[in-house]
This record gives C-alpha cells, structure tokens and sequence, in this order.
C-alpha cells in the first residue's frame, strides 16, 4: 500500500508461519535426539538400576537416535517448506488485484492473460458468500468473499473469490478496501497490526524491527509487574527454540523477493497507470455515492446496534436500484 494504490492478494507470510517451520523440526530433533533418550534413562533410574546403567541407557539411545532425529528434522523442513515454495512458484504468474484511489479504478489482470482490465471503482461488485451443510461429524459452515465486474468492452463477466474463517472477516476484506478508497485509512498498521508492534515510521512487514519491539514491550510489562518471570522465560525459551531473529529476517527477505517477482510480471500499462498523478486530477466520488454514504452514516448514528448489512439493504431498497453502489 502506498498513497496511489493497494494491492489486493500478495502480501508477504507471517513470523509465525517461519517459525513453525523452523522450530518445529528442530523440537522434534531434540526431542528424538535428547528427550527419548532422558526419558528412557530416567525409566531405568526408577526401575531401581544404578546410575551407571541409565547413563549406558542415555548413551546407547543418543548414539541410535541422534541421526534418525537429524534425518527427521530435515524431512519435517522439507514437508513444511514445500507449499511455501509451490506458493513462490505460483506468484511468478499471478499479478495482485490494484486499486487506484487516485483514479478511483481497480486493475485486473485475470489468470492466464497479460492484458490488464481497468474497471471504475463504482462499478465493482462485492459479496459474502455463507454456506451450511450436515455432516456425521455434525452442522459445518464456510464462508467465503468475492468481487467481481463485467468487461467494459466485451461484457464479459469476471469473478474472484476465496475462503474466510467467518463472515466478520469476509466482511472486513471488503472494508478495508473500501476505507481505503475513500481516503478513511492511509497506512497497513491502520488494517492489520492487531499486537500493536509497529511503530509510525516502521514498515509494514514483521520484520527484525517487530521482534525488537515486542521484547521492548515485554521488558517493559515485566518491570510494572504485568507479566511474571514465567511468562518471561517462556517468551525466551519459545524465540530461543524458533531460531531467534531468524524467522523475522527471513520475512524481509520473502518481502524483497516478492517485490522483484511483481516488478517483473506487472504488464507495461498497469505499471504506467499505477503512477501518481496530480492532485488535481484526482478523480471524485459520484453524487450518488456520497448521497448513500451519507445516508449511511445517519442510519449508523441513528441506531448504533443495527448491523451494517441491514443499513447498507436499507439505503439499497431506498435507493429503489437492484444493487447498492456503496456496498
């Protein structure tokens, strides 16, 4: 995100996401390499062996599971790194969905085109979709977001959707979007820094800086007696088991190689529209739009309880249209 446009569908992974893969084959490597061994030495210990025996027991074990650990760790990397690298190899061909508050339009570029489709910003559709089925395992429900827009020039009709974890999640895709576009947030750390571990001139990723941050924070909660020397140490010991700074570095890089894998992608034309242009030729909302916002906010501060579904199905039914621009 920068002030001319947002890209929508190529952000980079999380921390935890490099953590997990990093520590987690590393504690399954100590746990072949040194806790079976521990466990078993302490077993014979109890049994009433002597001491001599359970570190026999500790050796034996260490010497036969050391590598079938270290060969296992590997094996868990290489499982957890694939769908990283598969995701790597797909992002060579997908090019972001762009929106551009400046010209207010969003840029397409649909999967296997290079042509990319400019559409007016009011003229996009979006929606939730809720679906519920029963199983054996009993009542399940998925829900997902979409948008979508009919070719200006062939008519054509073009859709993207994907899963969410919930309807409210579905649902703030789309807002987050739409405040962008009208000027209501201006910064990713607005959207998504639920920790509160980025600071105003920091980026957006969770780079070194986030780490440093939440220890920052950590020491600071610990000395106002917020946090216990329990929840010290485990901070310590869980960064210490997923490699420290590491996962953080490896964010930055995985940001910088997906920033040169969309510079090489982006076709010529998206490129020159997403280029910033003078104040005053910043287009403007439609005086529909700003009369059913409007209308909006005064339902919102009416009655604060209603959801905002209903408000939006209300300004769309008094708008007499089929489809509601402001939504």
């Amino acid at each position: 995100m920068n002030d001319g446009y947002l890209d929508f569908g190529a952000g980079a992974t999380s921390v935890f996401g490099w953590q997990m893969t990093l520590g987690g084959p590393f504690g399954l490597f100590l746990l072949g390499a040194f806790g079976f061994p521990l466990i078993l030495s302490g077993l014979a210990i109890a049994h009433g062996r002597e001491l001599e025996t359970a570190v026999e027991v500790f050796q034996e074990m260490f010497d036969y599971g050391f590598s079938i650990a270290g060969w296992g760790g590997l094996f868990g990397f290489f499982i957890l790194s694939l769908p990283r690298w598969q995701a790597y190899a797909k992002l060579k061909n997908v090019i972001p969905t762009r929106f551009n508050r400046q010209r207010r339009e969003v840029c397409f570029v649909p999967e296997g085109q290079k042509e990319p489709i400019f559409i007016p910003w009011e003229e996009l559709v979006a929606w939730v979709t809720e679906a519920q089925g029963v199983t054996e395992y009993g009542v399940q429900r998925q829900y997902g977001f979409g948008m979508g827009f009919y070719h200006p020039d062939t008519g054509e009709k073009y859709t993207l959707e994907f899963e969410t974890h919930g309807q409210p999640q579905a649902i703030s895709n789309w807002e987050a979007v739409r405040a962008y576009m009208e000027y209501e947030v201006h910064t990713l750390k607005e959207i998504q820094d639920p920790l509160e571990l980025q600071g105003p001139d920091d980026p957006p990723w969770e780079g070194v800086h986030v780490f440093r941050n939440a220890r920052k924070r950590l020491h600071e909660e610990y000395r106002e007696g917020k946090r216990g020397v329990l929840y010290l140490t485990g901070w310590y010991l869980y960064h210490l088991m997923t490699f420290w700074t590491l996962p953080n570095r490896l964010v930055e890089w995985e940001v910088r190689k997906i920033k040169r894998m969309s510079r090489k992608t982006l076709p010529k034309a998206m490129a020159e529209w997403s280029e910033s242009i003078p104040e005053d030729q910043w287009a403007t909302p439609s005086e529909e739009l700003k009369r059913q916002s409007k209308r909006v906010l005064e339902l919102k501060k009416s009655n604060p309880q209603t959801p905002i579904t209903e408000i939006f199905a209300q300004v769309t039914e008094e708008s007499g249209a089929g489809a509601s621009i402001i939504a």
